[in-house]
């Protein structure tokens, strides 16, 4: 697989995450790498949601192998993280309410390549792919969405590779949905799904908000799905945090196939947190979507 296209390059910005809690439940989310650039040095990180990592005793990371500047399908390397580091490892965003995780991702390359002898292949979402603000207005209050991750645990288990679904906005991107950092899709977003990138990635056109085509390719990094809509059996609709499978939904909970994305700012703000906190440290690297 030459990796080409952006569609293409998608498949390879996620990293799988199983999780084990303290009673030994096991779990499952969505990571992927995001490469934030200041002064010309790409800082970067995995990013996920606090309820996919926060308060696990120990995780786990499925990474591609690269021979030759290409990925090796179905040849990867778990890294196994034990329970003096795992929560180490992760900086939740300073705000209680804002599901979003980030952990260095130059550390973990690093021991890979020192102790295995392994070249990870991965690509990062630039948080340059972020909409302006005058871009965000020139987003209609519908638009296509796709988001790559882990449904129920499921993916490639043979090439190593995650699934790719497609939904719909269901409330503008630019209005903050109840006055929080989040907007609506509609899409079926199922357990494992948390952590997901949600993208708009138009290819050969798209419609303009103000009416007719615009010919070409646009793609823009727009949030992280972190919880869903249910339908209790009190037919009371409620959001609850995306389950993994540490946190299976009683069966009288009936999704609706409405998806709670965190903006894609937010992640911004996690990593400056995190820099500012740490003082810039040594975390950068380049391998840029």
């Amino acid at each position: 697989m030459q990796v080409k296209t952006i569609a293409e390059q998608l498949f390879f910005t996620t990293v799988r995450i199983d999780t084990v809690s303290a009673s030994g439940s096991q779990g499952s989310g969505t990571g992927f790498f995001i490469a934030h650039k200041i002064n010309e040095v790409d800082y970067l990180f995995v990013v996920t949601n606090k309820h996919v990592v926060m308060e696990m005793s120990e995780g786990r990371f499925s990474f591609l192998k690269q021979k030759d500047g290409l990925p090796v399908l179905g040849d990867g390397v778990t890294l196994n993280v034990g329970p003096k580091e795992w929560s180490k490892n992760w900086f939740g965003h300073p705000d209680s309410e804002v599901d979003i995780a980030i952990c260095p991702l130059v550390p973990l390359i690093e021991f890979v390549k020192q102790q295995h002898g392994i070249d990870l292949f991965f690509r990062t979402v630039a948080t340059e792919l972020i909409p302006t603000d005058a871009q965000i207005q020139e987003l209609d209050a519908l638009e296509s969405v796709t988001f790559i991750g882990y449904p129920n645990g499921v993916w490639d288990s043979k090439n190593l590779l995650p699934i790719a679904r497609r939904g719909t906005t269901a409330s503008p991107i630019e209005i903050d949905f109840e006055g929080t950092p989040r907007f609506i899709i509609d899409a079926s977003v199922f357990g494992g799904s948390s952590g997901s990138p949600v993208f708009i990635l138009n290819q050969g056109s798209w419609a303009a908000k103000q009416g007719g085509l615009v010919a070409g390719s646009r793609i823009f990094f727009v949030g992280v799905i972190a919880a869903v809509f249910f339908r209790t059996q009190f037919n009371q609709i409620i959001s609850v945090p995306v389950p993994t499978q540490v946190q299976p939904m009683a069966q009288q909970h009936e999704m609706i196939d409405l998806g709670i994305v965190f903006k894609a700012r937010t992640v911004v703000e996690a990593i400056e947190a995190f820099l500012k906190a740490h003082e810039f440290e040594a975390l950068s690297a380049k391998s840029e979507l």
